[in-house]
């Protein structure tokens, strides 16, 4: 005996629909959840038209976003046989994401994720060390998040805070910092000697794109969690992080594992440009998989559901329209 249908259950309508129209609707479900992250950049463009300034071309805006979402899918798509190969394979992938406070590090790691397996493609984003980590090896409490055979290791800021965050703002010595940079080069050469691919980009924007997002942030209520003490004084000490980086740079840009500029004033192009770049560094196949039959359920003429009480189901708030 079938299950009777829930009286507030979509599943009537999906079952009249063919197979094509339903995994259509399964696809624009997809995009629909893109789009609902992208209304922080419709956010942000309104700011922008508010402040006076105006799209120099919007046909061609409107023209690149639709392209955006159609090939943020595809890449999509392949990030999760790029997964699938590094799952079967064993291979190790660390990426490191760096940048100014506003960057779109965040952004670009968020579309990553998005399709792939959290337990095989995780994000490493650690908080300020505590008073005993201070007092260990300073790689040490990055050490236990490093990916194993057949994981990906995605670290919102990473060892670099050294010389970044720590340098500028004098919550490491100059004696640290610099012992900083004589050990980086053993360590990461360690990483790639057990096997990892490590991958390091930098997200660079200019001076008024920054000052801009941070505008941003202080007007949308989603986004005012990012705003932290420390980006404040990011834009007080523009300048000083400017020669961080340099110097970061030009001591630990190694052939092993060598730094990526993206550019991240637009926000989308860096996404993409990101993506399809990280795509590129990792020799992946795509796996065949045996043909998949789906079995049939089994029914029981002897089971009976038992009615779901009404006090422990959610309202329908939204109910489907009949």
């Amino acid at each position: 005996m079938s299950e009777p249908p829930d009286p507030v259950d979509p599943t009537p309508l999906r079952s009249s629909l063919s197979i094509y129209d339903q995994l259509k609707e399964e696809i624009m479900d997809d995009l629909e959840e893109e789009m609902e992250h992208d209304m922080e950049d419709i956010f942000d463009e309104n700011v922008r038209k508010a402040e006076g300034v105006v799209d120099p071309d919007p046909v061609e805006h409107a023209r690149f976003r639709k392209f955006y979402f159609r090939e943020l899918r595809r890449l999509q798509v392949e990030l999760v046989r790029m997964q699938e190969w590094v799952h079967e394979t064993n291979y190790k992938v660390a990426v490191i994401f760096e940048g100014r406070d506003a960057a779109g590090k965040g952004g670009v790691i968020k579309r990553i994720t998005q399709r792939l397996n959290p337990r095989i493609c995780r994000v490493v984003a650690l908080p300020a060390p505590s008073d005993r980590e201070k007092t260990q090896w300073y790689f040490q409490r990055y050490a236990p998040h490093l990916p194993a055979g057949g994981e990906i290791a995605l670290f919102d800021r990473s060892w670099y805070n050294r010389s970044g965050v720590e340098a500028v703002m004098g919550f490491a010595s100059d004696t640290q910092v610099e012992q900083f940079f004589q050990d980086v080069p053993l360590f990461e050469q360690m990483l790639v000697n057990s096997g990892i691919k490590l991958i390091k980009y930098w997200f660079s924007i200019e001076d008024i794109e920054q000052e801009f997002r941070f505008k941003c942030r202080i007007l949308d209520p989603l986004k005012q969690w990012k705003l932290s003490p420390m980006d404040l004084q990011s834009r007080i000490r523009w300048e000083d992080y400017t020669k961080a980086k340099e110097r970061t740079f030009e001591l630990t840009n190694f052939p092993y594992a060598p730094w990526h500029i993206v550019p991240a004033n637009d926000k989308k192009r860096a996404r993409l440009n990101c993506i399809r770049h990280l795509l590129d560094q990792i020799p992946y196949k795509v796996i065949t998989h045996d043909p998949i039959d789906l079995p049939a359920r089994v029914h029981h003429e002897d089971y009976n559901r038992h009615p779901v009480p009404a006090e422990i189901k959610v309202p329908n708030y939204y109910p489907v329209p009949e």
